[in-house]
């Protein structure tokens, strides 16, 4: 064999060697890794691993991770959204504190808040002024809900004591005790609210 016929060898050999490898790195990490993985989570988290979905009177209303876009008196308000709660288009407004668009949205919506809850505007939880990162947060602070308790309880005509019960029985404490902040879920509060409260 001649130098040259061995050199074309050798790569040929390099080159079905790396295709090989190719092949069975996209079977086991885009195959048989994601089918494990799912068909594990399935069985040891079955509620999670199909989106923590709430369902009521056998009716998917939405998920446990995936905020929506009240705006009815009669509700709690979630955070504003820069992908208007599409979960398909997720993201935050990536504006800078000195962006001027940034500057007169959150002003906006503190004047409408301000109008719509009665309250004095340097009294406004942040949550209720600025986006999420991901644009679909499905939680508020307690503070933003208490916020709101008075708009609610009157719209309902029930007593705010009530209201702020729910309040308190709805927050979330962080996670392991450490990780996040204390937080309701605006889906779950708002089915209570409508007397559909879920039991785990």
């Amino acid at each position: 064999m001649t130098e040259s016929n061995y050199v074309t060898v050798t790569r040929s050999a390099s080159w079905l060697t790396a295709a090989r490898a190719a092949i069975i790195f996209i079977l086991i990490c885009g195959g048989v890794y994601p089918l494990l993985v799912t068909t594990v989570g399935k069985m040891m988290f079955p509620h999670q691993a199909l989106g923590s979905m709430i369902i009521v009177d056998d009716t998917i209303v939405g998920s446990e991770w995936v905020g929506q876009p009240f705006k009815a008196p009669e509700y709690f308000h979630g955070r504003p959204s820069a992908a208007d709660y599409d979960p398909f288009s997720v993201g935050g407004y990536n504006y800078a504190v000195s962006n001027p668009d940034l500057r007169a949205r959150v002003a906006e919506d503190s004047a409408n808040i301000v109008q719509r809850e009665g309250v004095d505007p340097d009294s406004i939880p942040v949550d209720l002024l600025s986006a999420s990162g991901s644009g679909i947060d499905p939680h508020i602070s307690p503070e933003s809900a208490s916020v709101q308790a008075a708009r609610v309880a009157r719209t309902r005509s029930i007593p705010i004591s009530q209201v702020s019960e729910l309040i308190e029985r709805y927050t979330e404490a962080p996670t392991l005790g450490v990780f996040g902040q204390p937080r309701i879920n605006v889906l779950l509060i708002n089915l209570a609210l409508d007397g559909k409260e879920l039991n785990d």
